[in-house]
């Protein structure tokens, strides 16, 4: 049986490591928090925890991290008592954290040096995905090293697409945001207008729903939406990071963004509501 060390024990990473715990495979859980550890082992008894990061990778099979950003994962990499000094030749590391894809191939790079393997492979569903283990990834790196640990993910996954070389699984999550930012904008103002217009905002739902207009956010956060109830987990902090690495990378390729730029905006006006840890569909709160 292979170990795994699984890094990150924040809202998404606690119950991703828990799904692995559960399905009977060996985990070492590790984040910073001694706390976090404490409450993810009291959840999970069956599994180790430790906030020592030396002790979690240096007989690590399998490494999976999910994390805040891009120097925090440069961090766990080169630390004395990180990956790339500590890891075993052969260890495969899948960072699911949204990253610049600049970090993820220097780390590619960096793991091959060291005879390890790395997979940038970003994460959607969310909070909700990552408890129900429904999550979607997005994967770059080599075919070989994907296949071994896709036996593993598949614990808190439901769907693994290799997307291509190193850096196309972060380029890929940076289409997945760019597209959702303006789907959000675009309910955020459809819903706005219903309500405004007088209509009973639950039989708008129900009538565009089935339609050309229907769209995961309109199932799962039209209603809560309307209602104003933004309690949803993928806060608009981390969106804003999400979509200041879209940006810079579109800056680099010259792909001209103008609705992210704008929504981005927007979502500095729910910033300044108050309104950081607010989930992403509280985007509409600037309209009502």
């Amino acid at each position: 049986m292979k170990n795994i060390t699984f890094i990150g024990l924040g809202i998404m990473g606690a119950p991703m490591a828990g799904h692995l715990t559960d399905a009977g495979l060996k985990v070492t859980a590790y984040n910073r928090s001694s706390k976090k550890v404490e409450a993810w082992k009291k959840q999970y008894p069956q599994g180790k925890g430790t906030d020592n990061l030396q002790d979690a990778v240096q007989n690590a099979d399998i490494i999976i991290s999910c994390i805040g950003k891009d120097d925090d994962v440069r961090q766990i990499a080169y630390a004395e008592d990180g990956i790339l000094a500590q890891a075993p030749a052969g260890a495969i590391w899948v960072d699911h954290t949204t990253t610049s894809a600049i970090v993820a191939q220097e780390l590619y790079q960096a793991c091959q040096a060291k005879k390890l393997h790395f997979i940038d492979a970003p994460v959607s569903g969310g909070q909700s995905g990552a408890e129900k283990g429904t999550l979607a990834l997005m994967m770059g790196g080599d075919a070989q090293a994907i296949n071994v640990v896709s036996t593993v993910l598949q614990y808190y996954a439901s769907r693994m697409t290799h997307v291509g070389g190193s850096g196309s699984g972060q380029l890929t999550k940076m289409v997945n945001q760019i597209c959702l930012a303006g789907l959000i904008q675009a309910l955020s103002e459809g819903l706005s207008f219903a309500r405004k217009a007088g209509l009973d905002t639950d039989k708008v739902l129900e009538a565009i729903s089935k339609g050309a207009a229907q769209s995961w956010q309109m199932d799962n956060r039209g209603k809560s939406m309307c209602r104003e109830t933004f309690d949803f987990g993928f806060a608009v902090d981390l969106m804003r990071k999400d979509l200041a690495i879209c940006l810079e990378q579109a800056r680099q390729i010259g792909s001209s963004l103008p609705i992210t730029a704008l929504v981005d905006q927007f979502y500095a006006d729910i910033q300044a509501l108050g309104g950081h840890r607010w989930d992403t569909s509280s985007l509409i709160k600037r309209l009502l």
